[in-house]
């Protein structure tokens, strides 16, 4: 009797075992499997590996999944699709190790800090992707977009909560710092996302403004910046990319990031 034939009260009893265990992709491919195996003669120990193995990976694959959706990435772009030959200055060496995603298990930081246009948003969201793959949480938002959630949550009553959104994953990546100037209570609630990951998870942010500048961006407040920006790099490094904008009219020779 064919092993996975509907007849054979085995196979009835063994795709039951598998619904009760929650191994759906093997009892979505033993048939075929356990077929094959029995016309090639196929070792017993070969077959469950390559049952197992498709579990396996297929397990892999959702994690993936959930993790890229709860991190809220853009459209998917990757360090390969960067063109390291447009900006004037970038820190090749210095990235391709920030793509180890090292830094992430020591709590380590990273601004990326150079003119609109440049690819930063790209390298941040290439970066997200990189780090979902490795097995790590990660969340994606905006400054501004971060800072209204946790300005809404707390006339609401629901700051806590929403803090832990961006204190909780692994990786945390602001992007667009500086773009807008913030508030005192916008700054605030900016350190207090910094300062409640310090030493405890990661952060890599994308502003067009440097260091000097971001007293000038939090409510003028001078104090504040310096605090943020010791925490930051403390464990972390500035990367500094200089150059002309991909979306100039004059520049159409590459392609927009």
């Amino acid at each position: 009797m064919n092993p996975s034939d509907s007849s054979n009260p085995l196979t009835a009893k063994l795709e039951q075992q598998l619904v009760e265990l929650r191994l759906p992709r093997i009892a979505e491919i033993h048939r075929e499997v356990l077929d094959e195996a029995a016309r090639k003669h196929t070792p017993m120990l070969e077959t469950l590996t390559a049952l197992f193995g498709e579990e396996v990976n297929a397990r892999r694959e959702r994690a993936l999944l959930r993790r890229v959706q709860a991190a809220r990435l853009p459209a998917r772009k990757t360090l390969q699709d960067y063109d390291f030959a447009w900006p004037q200055q970038v820190p090749k060496a210095a990235l391709l190790r920030l793509f180890d995603c090292d830094f992430i298990g020591h709590h380590g930081n990273a601004a990326l800090i150079g003119p609109t246009g440049t690819g930063k948003t790209h390298l941040l969201t290439a970066l997200g992707y990189k780090a979902c793959e490795l097995g790590f949480s990660v969340r994606y938002t905006r400054v501004v977009d971060m800072l209204n959630a946790l300005i809404t949550a707390h006339t609401n009553g629901t700051l806590e909560k929403a803090i832990r959104a961006f204190t909780r994953p692994q990786l945390l990546l602001l992007d667009e710092l500086g773009y807008l100037a913030i508030d005192k209570r916008g700054a605030d609630l900016l350190f207090q996302v910094v300062a409640t990951r310090y030493e405890s998870g990661s952060i890599v942010l994308t502003t067009n403004r440097p260091f000097r500048d971001w007293g000038k961006i939090l409510d003028q407040d001078n104090t504040v910046a310096t605090a943020m920006i010791d925490r930051l790099m403390h464990h972390g490094e500035a990367l500094v990319v200089k150059g002309e904008t991909y979306r100039n009219p004059q520049n159409k020779k590459k392609p927009s990031p």
